[in-house]
Formats: structure tokens, C-alpha cells, sequence
């Protein structure tokens, strides 16, 4: 059984299943069995008490694991009724076999007539890894249907409708309570349109010979709080502000003084030993009233910005910075440094004015940003957006931050990594320009690229889960300091 971190997408989870079903030499009824006697585990452990179970059950293999569930929850003395789509019964060997078997112990299936029978559980296994593309007819009608009844939803190893390579979601979808995943975790169940229809994601993995992992590789990595203390440890006793890097914020133009103030504030949170601030003169005296730990300095024209450039490791550019003539200098003067960057915001924006490659920077746009970057819609960038990470890291050779619900990092030749933190509260202005000092802060304190962005998002993602414990709605981004700042010592995080 491979790291549980790792996600894999659907080829990798079929070769898996059809590797374990030659080895073990039973066509894959071995696997159905132990995957619908799990579903029926999972629902008997989170839902104990439940006595009628509807179980909707599809043509194909998915379908196969409902009905051996089903046979379990029959024999356990619970009433169940397994529904079908109108004219699609079992279809596969194994689901023939499964619904066979169901049938024998005295089961009862019907096909959906537009009525949803009343249950304590349902069960989803209409379609599994088996639909990339929106439902319809029947079968929409089915899913919008679960999605109004009030008892809750297991869905087996997919909710039917939720694409299990991207997270798309083109059409009608279950929303299920939890999601028991089979074999292996799938990727697209971790990011974008997914999220509001997985519910609680757990994991079966079934009982696999070892040859059958051979040369199957995942396709990213899932990445939680348990990274962070490897990547940050305890600084030592005989240590000095230069050790831990000098940070130089540009940005904050008319009226935007704010953004820059954040990332510089995130920057000092995350443990930068040196911030500066480049920004317009009518922001200096604020910033310094507000964080006097900052060496704030007026920037009239690109010359100005020089001096300060020549004394940073680090630079991080675009948040308030716009996109009128004083931007445009300063923006050409910092891609011109040659010091590692950070780019956000009109950053972003003015880079997709005039594409080039960036070895040595951190790119950070949400799908808006990332959308003018590849020319394309966020649309586009939604429909599958490990895709569009790696399309970003590739086409300006950067290390890239996809940010949304769901965060993805990429980087060339590198396995995507997937932050698995965050909440809807963090979805307001500001809270990219925190992000972008975050990780401009770890750059600058030694970190490798692509761990100081992976770092970065996932430091930023957890004290935004840990400043959203009195309620999502209302949350600011200058409520993630305190919180940053013990996250970003972990050894001391409890």
C-alpha cells in the first residue's frame, strides 16, 4: 500500500484494479467483495443506528459493489431496496454476479420510477470512476433527486457525477455525506467543485498484492501540517536577523497602501529577519504607524528602487502595485534583479502583458490571474485545475500556486502538491497578499522554491483554518497573524 498522502488519478486507479484482479485470478470478484463489504463497514460505523437503506445501484462494477453491500445490510436484518436506472440493470460479469447474489438472499430491486423510496441511509454507487461527463435523463433526475431527500448520503468511491481526474463537476452531482474512496485516493476529489460534493473523504485500500503497485505512480501529493516541522525547525541559539533573511515588498500604489502592508506583515509573521517596503510616499507614514518593524521607503520612479534591491535576498512584488507607468518601472526593475521573486496580482497581470520565463520565481494566481496568464477563461482553468498548474509551471518555468479551494503547487518535472487546508472564510480581499509575503519570507529564510511555496500555502491555510474557529464568515486576513506565527514555529504548535 503506497504513502496515504499520495493521489492518484483514474488510469493509475484502473491498471490497479485490473493488476490485482489477474494476480489474484478471479476476474475481480475478490475486490468487489472486499469493497462492498468496506461501504457496508463505513455506513454500519457511521451510521449505527440506521434501519432502512436505499441503495442506488448502476450497471457497472460501481453498481456491483452496491449490491454486495446491500446483501451485507440484508443479512444484518436491516430492510433494504436496491434502485436501478430505468432500463439499465447489471451489465458487467461482476455486477450480474453481485446483483445475483443480492437477489438470492431475498433482496428486492426496482427501477427508479421519478420517486425516491424514504430511507435512513442511501447509498451512491451509480456510477463511480465511470461517467466523465454531465448526466442526463434519468439518472439526472435520480441525482437531483438524492440531493433533495434528508437523510444522508454514502457514496462509493465517487459521487456519481464528480469527474475523479480534475474535480469537475459539469453537470448534476451527488453531494454526499462521506466518501468512502476504494484502492487508492483520487485526486480529483481534493480540489475545485469536488469539495462541496465529497463530504468526508476515507479511504479503503483494500487488500492488494504488492507486485500489483509496481510502477503505478502518483500524481500528486497531498500535503498537511505534518510537513511543516521538517521544513522548519527550531532556530539556533547563536542565530542573527541576517540569518533568516531580508524580504523587499514593492507595491502599493494610490489608494492600495494596504496590500503591500499585509504581504510585509505576513513576511515578519513567517519569520523573515529583514522586511522592506517599497511603495508610493503617501503610504509611508501609515505603514510605519502600523508596522513600525518594516523599513518603509518611498519609490517615485524604477531608479529609486535600486538600492533597496541591491540588499534584499528576496522579492515580492504585485500586491497593490497596479498597472500605470510607476508599476510598470518598478515591475521591470525587480524581473531584472536577478534575486528570487514572488509575484501576486498586477504582477501576475503584467507578466501576461508580456510573457518570458522566470527560473527563479514563485508565481501565485488565483483563477482569474492564472486565465489571462494562459489566455484562456476561469472556466477553462477550473475544469481541471492540476492541468492548468502544470500548464503555468511549464510555460513560464516558475513555481506556481493555484490558489482556490484546494491550493495546488506545481513546478517543472515535479509531482504536484495539494494543500489540504483552507476554508470558504479565506476567500476575501487581502488574504492573496499575505500569501504572497508568507512565502517570500521562507524563500528568503533558504527554502528551496517549490518547499517554500508548498510551505508557504500550507502555513497560510492553517492559520486561516485556526483564525475561522469562531466562524468562517466575517474572517479578515489580518486575523491569520497570531496564528501564523505559531504555526510557523512548529515544535511549539500544539
Amino acid at each position: 500500500m503506497p504513502d496515504l498522502s499520495l493521489l492518484f488519478d483514474t488510469a493509475a486507479a484502473r491498471r490497479l484494479d485490473a493488476r490485482a484482479s489477474t494476480l489474484a485470478g478471479d476476474a475481480g470478484w475478490g475486490l468487489m467483495a472486499q469493497a462492498g463489504l468496506a461501504g457496508w463497514q463505513c455506513l454500519l460505523q457511521q451510521w449505527p443506528e440506521a434501519r432502512a437503506l436505499c441503495v442506488l445501484a448502476g450497471a457497472g462494477n460501481n453498481g456491483g459493489d452496491g449490491y454486495v453491500l446491500a446483501r451485507h445490510a440484508l443479512r444484518s436484518g436491516r430492510q433494504v431496496q436496491v434502485l436501478t436506472l430505468p432500463g439499465k440493470p447489471a451489465a458487467t460479469a461482476l455486477a450480474v454476479q453481485a446483483a445475483a447474489q443480492f437477489d438470492e438472499a431475498g433482496g428486492r430491486i426496482d427501477a427508479f420510477d421519478g420517486r425516491l423510496p424514504d430511507a435512513d441511509v442511501y447509498v451512491d454507487a451509480l456510477f463511480g470512476l465511470g461517467l466523465d461527463r454531465a448526466p442526463s435523463g434519468a439518472a439526472q433526475a435520480l441525482i437531483e433527486a438524492l440531493n433533495q431527500a434528508p437523510a444522508p448520503v454514502l457514496a462509493l468511491d465517487v459521487p456519481s457525477g464528480v469527474d475523479a481526474d480534475s474535480g469537475r463537476v459539469p453537470g448534476a452531482a451527488v453531494r454526499a455525506d462521506v466518501t468512502l474512496q476504494f484502492i487508492a485516493c483520487h485526486r480529483g476529489l481534493y480540489t475545485g467543485d469536488a469539495l462541496e460534493h465529497v463530504g468526508q473523504r476515507r479511504l479503503a485500500p483494500l487488500e492488494l498484492p504488492d507486485q500489483a503497485w509496481a510502477g503505478i505512480e502518483a500524481s500528486a501529493q497531498r500535503w498537511t501540517g505534518d510537513r511543516l516541522p521538517a521544513l522548519l525547525p527550531p532556530r539556533r541559539l547563536n542565530t542573527h536577523k541576517g540569518e533568516s533573511g531580508h524580504v523587499l515588498c514593492i507595491g502599493g500604489n494610490h489608494g492600495s497602501g494596504g496590500a503591500v502592508m499585509l504581504a510585509a506583515a505576513a513576511a515578519l509573521r513567517a519569520g523573515a529577519g529583514l522586511v522592506s517596503v517599497g511603495t508610493r510616499r503617501e503610504h509611508v507614514g501609515p505603514l510605519l504607524a502600523r508596522l513600525p518593524e518594516a523599513m518603509t521607503h518611498a519609490l517615485e520612479d524604477g531608479d529609486a528602487l535600486m538600492a533597496l534591491l541591491d540588499k534584499a535576498r528576496v522579492v515580492a512584488t504585485g500586491p497593490g502595485l497596479g498597472q500605470d507607468e510607476w508599476a510598470r518601472a518598478l515591475f521591470a526593475r525587480a524581473l531584472a534583479c536577478g534575486r528570487p521573486l514572488v509575484l501576486d496580482a498586477d504582477a501576475l497581470n503584467l507578466l501576461a502583458q508580456d510573457p518570458r520565463a522566470l527560473p527563479d520565481a514563485i508565481l501565485t494566481p488565483h483563477p482569474g490571474e492564472a486565465a489571462r496568464l494562459l489566455g484562456c477563461g476561469t472556466a477553462d482553468i477550473q475544469a481541471d485545475r492540476y492541468a492548468s498548474a502544470q500548464a503555468l509551471a511549464e510555460r513560464f518555468h516558475a513555481v506556481v500556486v493555484l490558489k482556490g479551494a484546494g491550493s495546488i503547487v506545481a513546478a517543472p518535472a515535479q509531482l504536484p502538491r495539494l494543500i489540504a487546508a483552507g476554508n470558504p472564510g479565506m476567500a476575501v480581499g487581502g488574504m492573496g497578499d499575505l500569501l504572497t509575503g508568507i512565502i517570500a519570507s521562507l524563500r528568503a529564510q533558504g527554502l528551496a522554491a517549490f518547499d517554500a511555496a508548498a510551505a508557504g500555502a500550507l502555513l497560510h491555510a492553517l492559520a486561516g483554518d485556526r483564525a475561522a474557529a469562531d466562524g468562517a464568515r466575517g474572517l479578515l486576513p489580518t486575523d491569520l497573524l497570531a496564528p501564523l506565527r505559531r504555526l510557523a514555529n512548529p515544535e511549539r504548535s500544539p
